[in-house]
């Protein structure tokens, strides 16, 4: 009798599963993570999210191509020395919102409606205070960090004003930052570009209008970043009013749970955490940059735009690998969740390869598009051979990182990369520049730390797998 019970429960548990994923299936742009080929759907859900990323750096792109070519280097410069700084201060709220998109996945992977949606109000809640929050603080810390950071005398007033205007769009940026994780939660990675192509169109006309007729130089191009994030996080925010699925928002539902904070938390935390460490890294690699003038810093600018692009496929996977380990594992697929790591980490290191190729065979024509200046084009053109050609290698360790996270596991993954890429930069930073004060020999720690870091990465990877393969 007791047998029979059980079975009629585990029938229905089953029948309520089902009719969930057939309503989630039900909207337009959701996608079925569970069953099917993995290598088609990866593709579908990485490449539009890539191309959204781009889109993102294309704000800054432009931003820098418009005052390098229309206004000066030094605008050039204190525009492109802001991109540490400004990843310092977001990141913690970025790893959140990975929690927001890994929990929401998962209880979709387990067909838990309302924990759904109180995971999705939380989420936009928590957005809005964070990007409010970052808007206040970074007014106060702008200028000091800036300093801190040894920005040059004569880049250092643009840059502050930069910044500060860039800041007042955070609330925007977090908007979308979270809006477009739930989306992704379900599949629906299109959406969120199609909003960054309105946004980028406004951006560029922007940036011409603002400093070329105009003459607003860094402060148009920061105005113009902020209208285009508004833009964009208005887009998402519609788009998530307007669902009929079980990531609707509704302004009466906007609160926060507790116990679904503390998931977004255990999970976003330490991969936040593990983002400022490394933008605290790279702002010191920035300092060490800064030391060599500004046409460094703005050749920096030039190539670091090339290296965004080639990183940001390899992003777009690692985010695909979260979010479909994310829901195969609420649904208890162990198997499918191996696939999807070795397909991730194959798709990722071949169109990284190919576009960091594009980009450094035709590096004379593309850095020329950001500047002219002879020896601005000299550091750019180091940077580009130096870490451009080698950056498919930061796939080891984001896909690894990505599976783990996918299963609930973030503090192993950020504990790895503190070690094995941030102090280990610092430590080159410390002793083998101090010993050989050249842009190069800074630039070579890029690739060192990423096979270091890849290396350690697989290996716990490995190691979680066969512990929880043993497990049950």
């Amino acid at each position: 009798m007791l047998e029979s019970t059980d079975e009629t429960e585990h029938m229905a548990s089953k029948l309520q599963k089902k009719e969930f994923d057939q309503k989630k299936m039900n909207q337009k742009k959701s996608m079925d993570m569970l069953h099917g080929p993995l290598w088609n759907k990866l593709l579908l859900f990485a490449l539009p999210l890539a191309a959204s990323s781009i889109l993102q750096q294309l704000f800054n792109s432009v931003d820098t191509a418009v005052v390098g070519r229309f206004a000066s280097s030094q605008a050039l410069a204190a525009v492109g020395s802001n991109g540490s700084m400004i990843s310092l201060m977001i990141n913690l709220f970025i790893g959140i919102s990975l929690g927001a998109n890994v929990i929401v996945a998962r209880y979709i992977g387990q067909g838990a409606t309302e924990r759904v949606s109180t995971a999705v109000h939380t989420a936009i809640v928590v957005a809005v205070l964070s990007g409010f929050f970052v808007l206040i603080f970074g007014q106060f810390i702008a200028a000091p960090v800036l300093l801190l950071m040894g920005t040059p005398e004569d880049v250092i007033d643009l840059a502050v004003l930069y910044l500060r205007i860039y800041l007042i769009g955070m609330p925007f940026i977090m908007l979308y930052d979270f809006g477009a994780s739930i989306l992704r939660s379900i599949g629906d990675s299109q959406r969120p570009l199609y909003s960054l192509i309105a946004a980028g169109i406004v951006n560029t006309v922007l940036n011409l209008i603002l400093v070329i007729v105009f003459h607003l130089g860094v402060a148009g191009v920061a105005i113009a970043t902020v209208v285009s994030n508004i833009v964009s996080s208005g887009i998402v925010m519609v788009i998530l009013f307007r669902e009929s699925g079980v990531i609707r928002v509704e302004l009466r539902k906007l609160a926060v749970s507790g116990k679904e904070l503390k998931e977004m938390l255990k999970i976003g935390i330490p991969a936040g955490l593990q983002g400022m460490v490394f933008s605290l890294a790279n702002v010191c690699i920035q300092s060490t940059i800064n030391s060599f003038g500004s046409n460094a810093v703005a050749g920096s600018a030039a190539a670091l735009n090339f290296e965004f692009f080639a990183y940001f496929m390899v992003n777009a996977f690692a985010q695909a690998t979260v979010t479909f380990t994310s829901q195969n594992y609420g649904a208890g697929e162990q198997a499918r969740c191996r696939k999807i790591f070795r397909t991730a980490m194959l798709l990722s290191m071949v169109s990284c390869g190919c576009l960091s190729m594009i980009f450094v065979l035709g590096r004379d024509f593309f850095l020329r598009l950001y500047t002219t200046d002879t020896a601005v084009l000299e550091f750019a053109m180091q940077r580009l051979l130096i870490v451009t050609t080698l950056e498919l290698l930061t796939s080891t360790y984001e896909i690894s990182a990505g599976a783990m996270r996918g299963r609930g596991h973030s503090l192993l993954p950020a504990i790895i990369t503190v070690f094995g890429s941030c102090v280990l930069r610092l430590i080159w930073i410390s002793t083998a520049c101090r010993q050989v004060h050249e842009f190069w020999m800074l630039m070579i720690i890029y690739p060192i730390s990423w096979v270091v870091t890849g290396t350690a990465m697989i290996i716990a990877y490995v190691r979680m797998e066969r512990k929880e393969k043993h497990t049950v």
